[in-house]
């Protein structure tokens, strides 16, 4: 027995789904603004600002981690010169105040002048010994300080780039968002001129597809696949009414016929 007419082809068609040619036409140019609007979004998120802000970012926090480091640094080191200071001070009036003593002449004993005139001496060293340490705290000190003046210029720096970076972004995304809306008022204006269910098999095949819902057939091949019909596929389009919304065998995506499909 021979197969009911169309058997052949039906896994071709969107079941008891047509649409005007008109209208398959008008989806193509919904799919090409959805295109648009995908590349807008994959630009937006791809903006070279985008890498440049995170690696900056990246900087600042280091160059702030170790600027914090060194204030740290210069603050313990005042402390310690502080106290270095305060240290020598002691001595020093100790020291005076012996010596103050000794010419009096107020100590007559040789062995008590004996001793007092020992701890002078002791006391001059004393004194030396922490002069030297005062000194290389201030030298330890004045290190730190000059790293963190370098330190602050470079975050200041860094900082600078990172908000010019951020300045450019926002600009970017400005115009995009701004193009995107655009393209989206349009999309609204021509998807509302395409018949609803013709609409509805489109969003879910886009759905399941990457973003194209609907392509074109070009020169006999499926430009949503890229793959080129075999002659009994062709010849089944062929066999289609003009306004039977057919489907692509390979990628199932909604097959536009046009003056240009080589059929």
């Amino acid at each position: 027995m021979g197969r009911p007419p169309h058997v052949t082809f039906n896994h071709l068609w969107s079941p008891q789904l047509n649409a005007a040619p008109a209208d398959q036409i008008r989806l193509l140019d919904v799919q090409a603004l959805d295109t648009r609007l995908s590349q807008l979004a994959h630009k937006r998120r791809t903006l070279p600002e985008h890498a440049e802000i995170e690696s900056l970012t990246k900087d600042l926090t280091q160059l702030r981690d170790l600027l914090v480091a060194a204030q740290t640094e210069e603050s313990d080191c005042a402390r310690e010169q502080t106290k270095a200071e305060q240290d020598v001070d002691q001595v020093r009036q100790r020291a005076a105040r012996d010596q103050q003593r000794l010419d009096s002449g107020a100590i007559t004993s040789p062995k008590d002048l004996e001793s007092l005139q020992k701890e002078i001496v002791s006391l001059s060293k004393r004194q030396a010994d922490l002069e030297d340490v005062v000194l290389e705290v201030m030298e330890r000190r004045e290190s730190a300080q000059e790293r963190v003046n370098e330190l602050t210029e470079r975050v200041a720096s860094v900082q600078a780039k990172a908000d010019d970076a951020t300045g450019r972004r926002d600009k970017a995304q400005e115009e995009l968002d701004g193009e995107a809306a655009s393209v989206a008022k349009e999309r609204a204006l021509v998807a509302d001129s395409v018949p609803a269910d013709l609409m509805k098999l489109y969003e879910k095949i886009r759905e399941q597809q990457g973003g194209v819902g609907a392509a074109r057939l070009y020169q006999r091949r499926c430009e949503g696949c890229h793959i080129e019909l075999n002659i009994t596929e062709l010849n089944e389009v062929r066999a289609a009414a003009a306004d039977t919304v057919v489907r692509c065998e390979n990628c199932r995506r909604i097959l536009v016929r046009t003056p240009d499909s080589g059929l």
